[in-house]
């Protein structure tokens, strides 16, 4: 779960800005700020079930930009080989 929790931060961190902005408040105040579904209800004046449908849909969203992106996963990739001093797969990685 936690895993899940630090990979979805990390792709709200590269697409945040193609979400809503109330897909970007329901988001970060649920996996930033650690609030229950009801205290954002509560805190945007809808209801627990609207937040929760407001951040399934933008995790899948998340998830679908990553499917077709590839972003985060190329940033891993460029930082291992960082890590490895692998300067030339890091150009391949850059130039696919």
């Amino acid at each position: 779960m936690m895993e899940n929790r630090e990979y979805l931060n990390s792709l709200f961190d590269i697409y945040k800005e193609l979400l809503t902005p109330k897909e970007q408040v329901a988001f970060m105040e649920h996996y930033m700020e650690d609030l229950s579904m009801q205290e954002i209800a509560d805190n945007l004046n809808v209801s627990k079930s609207n937040i929760g449908m407001i951040v399934k849909r933008a995790e899948q969203k998340l998830n679908d930009y990553e499917n077709k992106l590839h972003i985060f996963a190329k940033n891993q990739k460029i930082k291992e080989a960082l890590l490895k001093k692998e300067y030339k797969l890091i150009e391949k990685i850059i130039n696919n």
